[in-house]
């Protein structure tokens, strides 16, 4: 455990769900966890007792991956932990794959209602359909604008499959929308919505005063930080402020939350990992801010923030993740920003 890892308390300890397997977290409130095909190997998800129109059952937030692995998992799931009653609704805290893959086939299979905010309603069905703009090809020139000129890794980013369309198979056609402050009825708890910004485009975090507990999905995580990234459909866009200013919503929680992250362990310490994430944020922006003494592109930012060989796949998010870091100082004021000769963005102290 690391030192920052340390500052937090983790009141399941080693306890890590078997996937297929479903473990209790408290009564009506359990916690399952699915495979990813990725470095972060896991997805935590959340099944809470429901009942809709007189009928029992539950309700899960977010679906995993529609890869074969979880399908199975699912399946071990819906034969054994469900009680035998069925899925009443699903939630979507976001649109990234491992959070709505398999809200289709879910919502299908048990004709359950979907839940989610427009911004990522919208965004889901965009990605799954490859539009312009958020396809793989469209990332090209955002990455050549932004420093990445050598053939062999432009050629990796060309060849590479366009991954969410094969891991999101089917978002369901219609959705219930998630807006922020809402009150949510689930089972016998009322559940209010916290939107976030940054991570993606309308990000739905659930709190129970009742409970006292946060299904955070990506926006508190307790051992990494999420990617906050500025991408090819929004180039302009300032994604680094919005997270930080999106954290401030949770900092009237209290202290003592059990916070259930989508990746990590479940953990209290609320406040204590919002300071972390703020002081990690603080410390890379003053890395940027002293390597911008000179004119830096983004890709000249990727390895003093990530200090590793990176593949294809890595690079599309660390450059975004460095471009996130370039723009909220180039909007504050700290930094310009030129085009130069060679159509390339590059950032200096202003």
């Amino acid at each position: 455990m690391n030192p920052l890892e340390a500052q937090l308390n983790y009141p399941f300890g080693d306890t890590i769900p078997v996937p297929g397997l479903v473990h209790e977290v408290m009564p009506g409130l359990s916690w399952i966890r699915m495979p990813l095909p990725f470095a972060l190997d896991h997805i935590n998800l959340w099944l809470l007792a429901d009942e809709q129109e007189g009928r029992g059952g539950w309700s899960v937030i977010d679906s995993g991956a529609g890869t074969d692995a979880t399908r199975a998992a699912w399946e071990d799931v819906l034969d054994g932990g469900l009680q035998g009653a069925p899925l009443l609704r699903v939630f979507a805290t976001h649109c990234h794959p491992d959070h709505v893959g398999l809200s289709g086939w879910l919502s299908k299979r048990f004709d359950a209602s979907f839940w989610t905010t427009a911004g990522e309603f919208g965004f889901a069905r965009m990605m799954a359909a490859a539009l312009p703009g958020v396809d793989g090809p469209s990332a090209i020139p955002h990455f050549e604008r932004h420093g990445l000129r050598d053939p062999a890794l432009l050629e990796q980013m060309r060849s590479r499959k366009n991954y969410y369309p094969s891991l999101v198979p089917a978002v369901p056609d219609a959705y219930t929308r998630l807006q922020d402050g809402d009150l949510v009825r689930i089972g016998s708890h009322n559940w209010r919505v916290i939107t976030g910004f940054g991570h993606s485009p309308e990000h739905a975090s659930l709190y129970s005063e009742q409970l006292n507990v946060l299904i955070s999905g990506d926006m508190v995580l307790p051992r990494i930080s999420t990617n906050v990234s500025v991408f090819a459909v929004e180039p302009e866009g300032n994604p680094l402020d919005q997270y930080l200013r999106s954290l401030e919503k949770f900092t009237n929680l209290p202290e003592d939350t059990l916070v259930l992250p989508s990746h990590g362990k479940p953990f209290r310490g609320l406040h204590t990992r919002i300071r972390q994430l703020r002081d990690h944020h603080t410390a890379r922006l003053a890395e940027v801010m002293a390597a911008c003494v000179a004119p830096q592109s983004a890709v000249d930012i990727v390895p003093i923030m990530f200090r590793r060989q990176l593949d294809a796949h890595q690079l599309s998010f660390a450059l975004g993740e460095a471009l996130a870091h370039l723009h909220k100082l180039w909007r504050d004021g700290m930094l310009r920003r030129a085009k130069d000769a060679d159509g390339v963005f590059r950032f200096q102290l202003a």
